[in-house]
């Protein structure tokens, strides 16, 4: 009987153990208060550099190689810390899901994610995820990505942003199912280039202290103009084809891009007036040749503007206009 009950038991050691380990091609990260516990799938265990020695300021290095050997990974992020951080770098796509993650960075990005390729931040169904950043200018959101970034799933995301935006994507954003909410932002609720696009779901801005929502055009790459289901495209175009627009509590714009604003769907709580899109700020100069010096994004005076965005100034006006 002794022999029995010992064979059942290791059984069930293993059988837990089986359980607990990560699926394929998987990355689970648990936050318990100052430390964190990184659990890497067997499959990708050599493409994957784990920096951060137990702390809650995880900080992993995805290998180039593993776009070749085993494809996307997947980091799932969950519990709680109030001095932590998620910090990840890479040459591939990824993605990022938060189940249920309350994470706050006193001294930088809640997550901070330099991989520049398409980056999937995915929220669990049913689960509310909570994301705060402290002071520091050397980034530029909360959650700041510097890739391309779609945010996915049925689940909720607050985020509140102490040092600049609360979400910034150095390329476009897409929005599909998931509720995000900005509680606070230092500048921009939301801040993105190249374009925006909101398919579905729900965005509320109650407080930013400069526009709820800002498009801008990437000024190191061609205007391509809108291009078949925005493939590399380059504009500074927002648009919303469904889902729900809040924002209030703004002092700047609701929404201010640098090219057009289009809705063909979904509901908004702000007016026409309360937005700025180079339509806009197009026709407070009558004539290019008018102006009296042109400026680069950067505000560096341009002598022979190539074809792209610019500041122009006329006497006492700047407007964002393009250079054919």
């Amino acid at each position: 009987m002794k022999r029995i009950l010992t064979v059942i038991t290791t059984l069930l050691t293993t059988i837990g153990s089986l359980q607990a380990a990560p699926a394929s091609n998987t990355v689970e990260i648990v936050y318990n208060g100052t430390t964190a516990t990184v659990s890497v799938a067997a499959n990708i265990s050599s493409y994957i550099t784990d920096n951060s020695a137990g702390s809650s300021h995880v900080k992993l290095v995805q290998s180039a190689s593993v776009n070749d050997a085993v494809g996307e990974i997947t980091y799932i992020l969950s519990g709680t810390s109030a001095d932590g951080e998620f910090y990840l770098d890479g040459s591939y796509k990824c993605t990022v899901e938060l189940n249920g993650l309350t994470l706050t960075n006193p001294a930088g990005p809640a997550i901070n994610i330099q991989d520049g390729k398409r980056i999937k931040v995915k929220m669990t169904e049913g689960t509310t995820s909570t994301l705060t950043d402290g002071k520091n200018d050397a980034y530029n959101g909360c959650l700041h990505s510097k890739g391309h970034t779609e945010f996915r799933g049925k689940g909720t995301l607050n985020v509140t942003g102490n040092s600049r935006h609360a979400i910034y994507s150095k390329e476009y954003i897409q929005l599909k199912n998931s509720a995000i909410n900005i509680l606070g932002a230092v500048k921009d609720g939301i801040h993105c280039k190249e374009y925006f696009l909101m398919e579905s779901g729900t965005v509320k801005i109650t407080s930013a202290d400069d526009d709820g929502i800002q498009v801008e055009l990437d000024d190191e790459l061609e205007n391509t103009g809108t291009t078949i289901d925005h493939e590399d495209e380059n504009t500074g175009n927002f648009y919303q084809t469904a889902g729900t627009l809040n924002i209030s509590g703004y002092a700047g714009k609701a929404i201010k891009a640098d090219g057009t604003i289009s809705y063909t769907g979904g509901s908004r709580n702000f007016t026409a007036a309360e937005t700025e899109d180079a339509t806009t700020a197009i026709a407070k100069v009558d004539a290019e040749t008018a102006v009296d010096a042109v400026y680069d994004l950067q505000g560096r005076q341009v002598a022979a503007p190539r074809k792209g965005l610019y500041i122009f100034k006329q006497g006492s006006t700047t407007v964002k206009r393009y250079a054919k």
